[in-house]
């Protein structure tokens, strides 16, 4: 045991894990920001390319440049509430931690799509089944888990999917694994 630390009661050790995971909760919770502004920016990417491919434009890709001031946003945003939270919880970390691995998978598959055949969009809405689940596990906030198990659904059929169409079908699994438990959770009662 470490100097300085004391001998908890059973009661004690419970209620202070019972204060961790109603603090991440709350912390989490806060996070139903980046929940909706990645479903809103991934979802207008999906219907921005999908049109700009249905009119004939070279390249329909470029749409998914919206993605970097998301990014910027999205750090921006976690490390001021990050620096302004009472306390950091293992919970956190770990959320953090996941969404970091997450992201960085996402621009691993980015650079090498082209041996993927570019199959990217199911690839990435099925993976982010992973982040997603697991941060409904962490707060156990059931809207989440389902979110999850929407994304995984939707990115097998968008593998069923002719490429055309891919990008309908990952919008539309962004909005039930994504925005639908974001708005949930940024209406919780804590």
């Amino acid at each position: 045991m470490k100097p300085g630390t004391e001998n908890l009661s059973a009661q004690e050790s419970l209620d202070l894990i019972t204060d961790m995971i109603r603090e991440a909760k709350g912390n989490i919770q806060q996070n139903a920001f980046h929940f909706l502004l990645w479903g809103w920016v991934v979802v207008s990417a999906n219907l921005g390319m999908y049109t700009l491919a249905k009119i004939g434009y070279p390249r329909p890709y470029i749409v998914w440049l919206i993605t970097i001031p998301a990014w910027i946003i999205s750090f921006y945003v976690g490390y001021k509430r990050g620096k302004a939270s009472r306390r950091r919880t293992h919970f956190d970390q770990i959320s953090m931690w996941l969404w970091i691995c997450f992201g960085v998978c996402i621009f691993t598959l980015i650079g090498f799509g082209y041996k993927l055949n570019h199959q990217l969009n199911p690839l990435i809405v099925t993976i982010s089944v992973i982040p997603t689940f697991t941060s409904g596990l962490i707060i156990r906030f059931r809207p989440l888990m389902f979110g999850g198990v929407a994304l995984w659904i939707f990115g097998i059929i968008g593998f069923l999917t002719p490429h055309a169409l891919q990008p309908l079908v990952g919008a539309t699994g962004i909005v039930c694994g994504y925005l639908i438990p974001g708005y949930m959770l940024q209406n919780r009662k804590a």
